[in-house]
């Protein structure tokens, strides 16, 4: 299986997670790729104007896929921006610094009546073609000058052949720091677990539970739920969908941090190679939660965050290879591509 990874930064995750049932330890293979679900980077009080000059987009961009965004702001109050491997780089303007800039946007799609955000867009590989042209002058002018710009971002850079120090030795004098993502391994007792058949994506009465109702329970299973549903249990009253099935013991793994998207995929891979030699699971998941403040969630549309700001996908591999993608986003989102 080869999914399309066509949306860019949603796939960028703070938390993925999977879950293998019927298995206690996880695979050589697995463990090996957690162990390279890094690094990334943060950067405090980086000026824009350092994504728009040559050396950056010749170093970074255009010699693999590079990612940024703002960090400890919130998209529905503060400014924020991303840089997306498409060679984009998106700011989510209030109304006062959008004007004080300069350049060119369109209002948000979520301003209301009242127009209070403003999107730019700026496309850095048209910039490195040009950069001597009136647009490269004006951005670089506004950057620099009329309104220079300084946020804190998360960074982080795949790439093939070069060197792995080049992040930390461009970015030195910002104080960069390294960081690797926190990985958490458990194993479940006894856990209750929705019967599923890979043709009934809706389910079928007293047969198996539809993708809806997993997406609740891996929820609840990934947030450390109780799911007994016990009249004392004032936290969750939460029970496992019917019909359902109690496996001895199961994986669940959960990685938090700025997690690329080309990770997700190898580890994506390995759990479908999982189904190689036979197996007691009949499927595993694995799910991403974007980051809730990004100011763009499926490829370059519009991310809003309403009440939680909420982006997501899930697959579910069966053992015969058929699988379910399942993509949910927020009240403030386009319906994902």
């Amino acid at each position: 299986m080869s999914p399309s990874w066509g949306a860019h930064f949603a796939d960028v995750g703070v938390e993925v997670s999977f879950l293998i049932p019927e298995c206690g330890v996880l695979s050589r293979e697995l463990n090996s790729l957690l162990a390279e679900a890094g690094p990334y980077y943060s950067v405090k009080n980086l000026p824009l104007h350092e994504f728009i000059t040559h050396e950056f987009i010749t170093t970074f961009v255009k010699r693999g896929s590079c990612y940024a965004l703002t960090y400890n702001t919130r998209i529905d109050e503060d400014n924020t921006v991303a840089l997306l491997p498409t060679g984009k780089l998106i700011l989510s303007l209030d109304k006062d610094t959008y004007e004080e800039t300069g350049l060119q946007g369109r209002p948000s799609q979520y301003s209301g009546r009242k127009v209070m955000k403003f999107i730019v867009s700026i496309d850095l590989m048209d910039l490195s073609c040009n950069p001597g042209s009136k647009k490269y002058e004006r951005v670089s002018w506004s950057f620099r000058e009329k309104k220079p710009l300084k946020f804190d971002f998360l960074l982080a850079w795949h790439h093939t052949g070069a060197e792995e120090a080049a992040m930390t030795s461009y970015f030195c004098d910002y104080g960069i720091r390294e960081h690797q993502p926190r990985v958490a391994v458990s194993t479940l007792s006894d856990l209750q677990c929705p019967v599923l058949q890979s043709r009934e994506l809706g389910g079928q009465p007293a047969a198996a539970c539809g993708a809806p109702e997993l997406l609740d329970w891996l929820g609840a299973v990934f947030s450390g739920a109780e799911l007994n549903n016990e009249p004392h249990n004032f936290i969750s009253a939460y029970c496992c969908p019917q019909p359902s099935t109690v496996v001895a013991r199961a994986c669940v793994c959960t990685v938090t941090g700025f997690i690329l998207p080309e990770k997700v995929l190898l580890l994506l891979e390995q759990l479908c190679r999982y189904f190689d030699e036979p197996k007691l699971a009949p499927w595993v998941t694995l799910s991403a939660q974007g980051f809730a403040d990004s100011p763009v969630s499926w490829t370059e549309r519009e991310h809003g965050f309403r009440r939680g700001g909420e982006h997501l996908y899930n697959f579910v591999i069966f053992s015969d290879q058929d699988y379910w993608l399942q993509m949910a986003v927020g009240a403030n989102d386009d319906c994902p591509p």
